[in-house]
């Protein structure tokens, strides 16, 4: 059974023999067509080209995402970083292979059209008057697919750098995808030779794709490694660190650690890495048309809006609001292009028309307020949202187009080098798990920075404590209607223009509908009492103003359509006055916000009339812009302190809980908060009773070890078969030195490494249990000859065993089905079979720990037993790195 936050990791298999076989058969259907050009001289045509175009996107595009989104849930760094990253890779490909055939399918004349002179497209930049045609679509398909290749080697490169930390076949899948995209983008305007040395290149993919699937299969099968490949590194990830660094906070240090989703950081950088690329070629007149460059575009977009939602899952406020603010700015620039000069054509009615428009403010000032908050993070973060709001500002449609376009390219590259730096550093410091590369000092304290934001004398005392799924997706809610209110204003002789119109759909359509859509579904699972409900409402709204107030214009709507809007509108203005019901109970910015869109509905109904007050509407869209400032700001520091230090108002609304009489429990519970608590519980174990308790990783069941016959209960408990022994969990390592075990400095090394943490060790049994407490049940846990030691990392858990001795634990679940993650589940599943739950909330993971038979340790193995909340690789790296210090 699933719980509400996403299956355990153990439950997902191996994703990586899926992502593997995905890049060997994308590579192997190239290669068939690479070698059928090479042979016959004649490149694929057609609809060869539609269905070679469909099978990437399908297997190496959607099959990918799959073993990438597994993989983040596996903790998997590296993985989840390179599937999705490749997934984006292949169905750009794809769309380059669809896009290609169906430009083959056109007429002479606009194949014709794809020669089009370099001496026209710089006329087209740099003359008022230059035009190109509304509809080529299919311009500059080569030199699109090139401007997006080239990151993507850079980027492959350092992703075969990088797994060589990690395992050896994994750099030799990705070393042969860079090489094969060289040749790729040489075989794009070069001799059939390139294509030769490509297809060779994608068949060695393809070999060593399924070798390395073959070892992860027969791993997930057998729980062991069974071929060589993965479990030893080329390297060891620590070479990479930098001893002089400037200091011990920034490099080198152990870094909070969130096992049960992978950091999508490199994934965030990596996307932001493609984009601005793709757009630095366009701007510099190296592409003549964005038709095929919105697809690759579009598609690195959404792959960052994944890094977005894993960092949502991982409770990150910071990098899920930066990550959706840049995959909305990079949609919204690539559509704008492709509208601009793809189904425009015209530069002077281009350029006239965006000097309207003023939703672009909107991202420069957000990107201000990403700013602030980077200043708690570190010199890398800081540098990267600098760049990012230069970029916004070089594409603030009051500059001239003469050099807008010279700005925005410069900007871009700026940004692409620190990207591409930026994936390096969090990709290596993720899989290390310490700061190895420099990424700079923290710029402002986090007391200084609290300081300085703190507003008013009420905040000073007791701050409001604010969930963090609740603001992860509030940020982003307020800049989405920002962007979309911002982007919606414009005068009376604007709505006359055509250009105008054309130009503005994208900014509103993107933001406020669509990416909207993304929000709704995170507040879905940020847990709060009316959900998505606002943010669902409000992309029916900004779709429907769109499609009214600028394509209906573009499609001359009748009158009769016109009224049906009139209808739609007051439904909207009656939902809405629900909404603000709903604000009322939340806060006062909220409220506000929707009080004032009521007003705009009103704009809205009264423009299907053709009645519409221009300067209420005007009006009204610049103050919800203003208020999602405000909004942006006071939840994206709320949600990096956790705390509310810009005050959002107190809601109008309380609810009125009543006092009801609590269900009589199945067993006594016991706050872990209070002392009084702890004792009762350890009084409930001392008189031979089993309890469950929290640990670091999952509940689980506890029985003193001073009680054999509470051990016996577990069995009964559980249905737990009797060939499966029971662990001992003890407060510290300390306590397996006083009993002085025959362990040798390895094993000591190793433990002293791993605990307290979530990990398991098996050792051989010996008399010195009866020195540490275990000696009562000494035949009741563990085997004959070893026994399985727990050290968690809980202070609750740690202080029980100090009061009790040591504890006979065990997963808090029925034998076979999934553990239990809060102590509601404890007491719903087991509450009647035992004699008390401590209680203790959420659970640190959502899986158990993972256990390590450590019997040949002296012998230069270890083996896992089970893998869990604690990855078998960093088990492994763990080991590695103490063995080969100690000879």
């Amino acid at each position: 059974m699933a719980t509400l936050e996403g299956f355990p990791a153990s439950f997902y298999g191996e994703p990586g023999v899926l992502g593997m076989l995905a890049n060997g058969i994308s590579a192997f259907l190239v290669l068939l067509q690479n070698f059928n050009t090479a042979h016959t001289g004649k490149e694929a045509y057609g609809v060869e080209n539609i269905l070679a175009g469909v099978h990437l996107i399908l297997i190496g595009g959607i099959c990918q995402l799959i073993a990438g989104l597994l993989s983040f849930r596996k903790y998997d760094h590296l993985s989840g970083t390179a599937f999705i990253g490749y997934a984006a890779l292949w169905a750009s490909y794809g769309a380059t292979r669809i896009y290609s055939g169906v430009s083959d399918n056109q007429t002479t004349n606009q194949t014709s059209n794809l020669s089009l002179s370099t001496d026209l497209m710089t006329n087209i930049f740099l003359n008022g008057s230059a035009e190109i045609p509304g509809g080529y679509f299919f311009l500059s398909i080569k030199e699109s697919a090139i401007a997006g290749l080239i990151p993507y080697i850079l980027l492959s490169f350092l992703l075969a750098f990088c797994s060589a930390t990690v395992n050896y076949i994994m750099p030799f899948v990705f070393g042969a995808i860079t090489a094969t995209l060289i040749f790729e983008a040489v075989g794009i305007v070069a001799s059939s030779w390139a294509l030769i040395v490509s297809g060779v290149l994608e068949l060695l993919i393809l070999i060593f794709a399924i070798y390395g699937s073959a070892v992860l299969l027969l791993k997930g099968l057998t729980q062991r490694l069974a071929l060589k490949g993965f479990g030893t590194p080329l390297f060891n990830v620590l070479l990479l660190g930098i001893g002089n660094s400037a200091s011990a906070q920034s490099i080198g240090q152990e870094k909070k650690k969130n096992t049960k989703y992978a950091e999508p950081m490199a994934l965030g950088f990596f996307c932001d890495s493609v984009a601005p690329f793709i757009f630095a070629f366009y701007s510099f007149g190296y592409m003549k048309s964005f038709g095929l460059g919105a697809a690759w575009v579009s598609i690195i977009s959404f792959a960052q809006l994944f890094s977005s939602y894993y960092a949502h899952l991982r409770q990150d406020c910071y990098h899920t609001t930066k990550f959706g603010f840049h995959a909305t700015y990079w949609l919204i620039k690539a559509w704008g292009e492709f509208v601009a000069f793809t189904l425009i054509g015209n530069k002077s009615e281009v350029g006239s028309a965006r000097e309207a428009m003023v939703g672009n403010w909107f991202f420069v000032v957000a990107g201000l307020i990403l700013c602030v908050g980077s200043l708690n993070m570190d010199i890398l973060e800081l540098i990267h949202n600098m760049l990012f709001v230069l970029v916004t500002v070089s594409t603030v449609p009051q500059i001239p187009l003469e050099g807008y376009y010279i700005f925005f390219g410069v900007a871009c590259a700026l940004f692409t080098a620190v990207s591409i730096y930026g994936t390096f550093a969090r990709l290596v410091n993720s899989i290390a798990e310490k700061l190895l590369i420099p990424v700079g000092k923290q710029p402002v304290s986090t007391a200084n920075m609290k300081k300085a934001l703190k507003w008013g004398k009420s905040q000073q005392v007791g701050s409001e404590m604010v969930p963090h799924t609740d603001q992860t997706s509030d940020v982003l809610f307020y800049f989405l209607n920002g962007v979309a209110a911002l982007s919606a204003i414009h005068s009376k002789l604007s709505s006359m223009n055509p250009t105008f119109l054309h130009l503005t759909i994208p900014w509103v359509l993107i933001s406020g509908a669509i990416i909207q859509a993304y929000v709704s579904r995170l507040q879905v699972t940020g847990g709060g009492r009316f959900g998505s409900v606002i943010s669902s409402i409000y992309v029916g709204v900004w779709a429907t103003w769109t499609w009214f107030r600028f394509a209906g214009t573009l499609l001359q709507l009748s009158t009769g359509a016109a009224y049906a809007f009139t209808a739609g509108a007051i439904a909207l203005l009656v939902i809405n006055g629900f909404l603000m019901l709903i604000a009322a109970y939340k806060n006062l910015v909220l409220l506000l916000l929707t009080t004032v869109m009521e007003v705009a509905l009103v704009c809205f109904l009264l423009s299907t009339l053709q009645r519409l007050p221009y300067r209420l509407e005007i009006a009204m869209l610049a103050l919800v812009a203003i208020i999602c400032v405000y909004g942006i700001l006071a939840t994206l520091v709320s949600g990096i302190f956790s705390e509310r230090l810009i005050p959002m108002g107190p809601p109008l609304l309380k609810e009125v809980k009543k006092q009801e009489t609590s269900p009589e429990l199945p067993c006594p519970i016991a706050s872990s908060r209070l002392t009084s608590g702890l004792l009762k519980i350890a009084g409930i174990l001392e008189e031979g009773g089993v309890c469950g308790i929290p640990t670091d990783t999952v509940y689980a069941l506890a029985a003193s070890c001073k009680n054999p016959q509470a051990i016996e209960k577990i069995y009964n408990i559980k249905d737990r078969p009797a060939e499966k022994p029971i662990c001992v969990c003890i407060s510290s390592v300390e306590q397996l030195v006083a009993a002085k075990p025959p362990f040798s400095p390895l094993l000591w090394e190793f433990m002293r490494n791993v605990y307290p943490g979530g990990i398991s060790c098996i050792v051989k049994k010996g008399d010195w249990l009866f020195q540490l407490g275990v000696g009562p049940a000494y035949d009741r846990v563990g085997t004959r000859d070893s026994i399985m030691i727990r050290v968690p990392d809980h202070t609750v858990t740690g202080h029980l065993c100090n009061i009790t001795g040591p504890l006979a634990i065990t997963s808090a679940n029925p034998s076979g089905e999934a553990d239990s993650t809060h102590h509601s589940m404890v007491i719903d599943r087991l509450g009647h079979k035992i004699q008390g739950v401590l209680c203790d909330g959420d659970s640190n993971e959502v899986v158990a720990s993972t256990v390590v038979n450590c019997l040949k340790i002296d012998e230069g193995t270890i083996t896992i037993v089970r893998e869990g909340c604690v990855p078998a690789v960093k088990v492994c790296q763990i080991f590695e790195r103490i063995k080969s210090t100690m000879l």
